[in-house]
């Protein structure tokens, strides 16, 4: 008996256990060919064909597979969790002061740890806008016009 199967087999596994440590499609496509190529090994198809056929199925599958997640799964950025609180208007709850490092706002029924982005504090029961996050503090300003505060 050839070892060729058993090289398949492993190639297999290989690509699983690379499937399964990542988040990204990297491996599935070598999956489907490792079978194929096993199943030829078994039947002794010379090396050279099972290799180009792995070789063939597996750039096959990529291209197509791509092609279908590409349109199926368009990467449209959705702001989810802290991100969403970007460009929303906030409440001072407890007075912005960068220099003591303390302050706290409230937006969307959360309170916030919070820093003003001009170094200037802002007092409770101010208006201010989230203009960014670092970590886990939000970074706040006052509103620039009457349209940021009706939000």
């Amino acid at each position: 008996m050839s070892y060729m199967p058993f090289f398949w087999i492993a190639v297999m596994v290989l690509a699983v256990v690379a499937e399964s440590m990542t988040t990204a499609l990297v491996a599935i496509w070598f999956m489907p060919s490792a079978i194929i190529s096993m199943i030829l090994a078994f039947f002794k198809v010379p090396i050279p064909v099972q290799v180009t056929v792995f070789l063939v199925i597996s750039a096959l599958l990529i291209i197509f597979s791509r092609t279908i997640f590409k349109k199926t799964v368009a990467a449209h950025h959705v702001a989810t969790n802290a991100d969403a609180v970007i460009g929303e208007t906030a409440i001072v709850t407890e007075r912005i002061c960068n220099i003591e490092n303390k302050g706290l706002v409230k937006v969307r029924g959360q309170v916030w740890s919070a820093r003003s982005a001009d170094g200037n504090d802002l007092e409770a029961g101010e208006l201010v806008s989230v203009i960014s996050i670092e970590g886990v503090k939000l970074i706040c300003r006052k509103p620039e016009n009457t349209e940021e505060t009706k939000k």
